[in-house]
């Protein structure tokens, strides 16, 4: 789900109308699912666990009208006729002061839309964390250590489509290192490193495609990232530690 969403109030939401979703026919945990490798590369949701900036915080989007009692069929609604008819007018991003990309129309469709909103609905500024199945869904940060072997480091990007790659922090040695990274998501994501005078990038892959950049690494510390724009900023890079 891309940018285009407008910040909300509870008056807002009480003068748009047939914005009710029965939340009991909907599969929550396939709309989490969906939302994390549809949206969360653009919008942060606590629950879900995405962390995307150039889209706005659906934390903070409805955080006032549910302070103000406002139901969670009501939110689901809303986020129903926004991935139906997204705002084509260009957006800034009140917190990054940056233009927001345009969310395209029907990036998710039918039964499919219908989890997404209600999970959203359910989700979005609500304390705590999803437990049960929900809680088994969802963006699962790494502190696993990727390490260089025959000189090449493999760090893949989540699969589910999260800013993430599968590993937290990465080690290797010194000398000519290749570094891949394959996306098995349908969102772009490439491999970066930085740092002791390397900067330097592969390519932008999707659906099973690799990135990978050559590096000479000398003795300290580096970071790996994803260069693709609010990708870094959402949370997507790493320490790489060369000794």
């Amino acid at each position: 789900m891309r940018a285009g969403l407008p910040a909300l109030g509870a008056g807002l939401l009480l003068l748009l109308p047939g914005c009710t979703v029965n939340r009991g026919n909907e599969d929550l945990v396939t709309g989490k699912q969906t939302f994390v490798a549809k949206c969360g590369a653009c919008h942060t949701l606590a629950r879900a666990g995405t962390t995307g900036v150039v889209g706005p915080n659906l934390d903070v989007a409805f955080r006032r009208s549910r302070i103000d009692g406002l139901h969670e069929s009501t939110f689901a609604g809303v986020v129903r006729g926004w991935v139906l008819h997204p705002n084509q007018n260009p957006q800034i991003n009140p917190e990054t002061r940056k233009p927001m990309p345009l969310m395209p129309a029907e990036i998710v469709t039918g039964r499919v839309a219908d989890d997404v909103a209600a999970y959203v609905g359910y989700a979005a500024a609500k304390p705590g964390k999803d437990s049960g199945r929900l809680g088994t869904v969802g963006v699962k940060k790494s502190n696993e250590v990727a390490k260089e072997k025959d000189g090449t480091l493999a760090i893949p990007a989540d699969p589910s489509g999260a800013l993430a790659y599968q590993f937290g922090s990465a080690e290797a040695q010194p000398g000519t290192v290749k570094v891949t990274s394959k996306n098995d998501a349908s969102i772009d994501h490439d491999i970066a490193v930085e740092g002791n005078g390397v900067n330097d990038k592969g390519d932008v892959v999707n659906n099973g495609g690799t990135s990978e950049v050559d590096v000479d690494l000398k003795a300290g510390d580096y970071t790996f990232y994803c260069s693709v724009p609010g990708h870094r900023e959402g949370g997507m890079e790493g320490k790489l530690t060369v000794k």
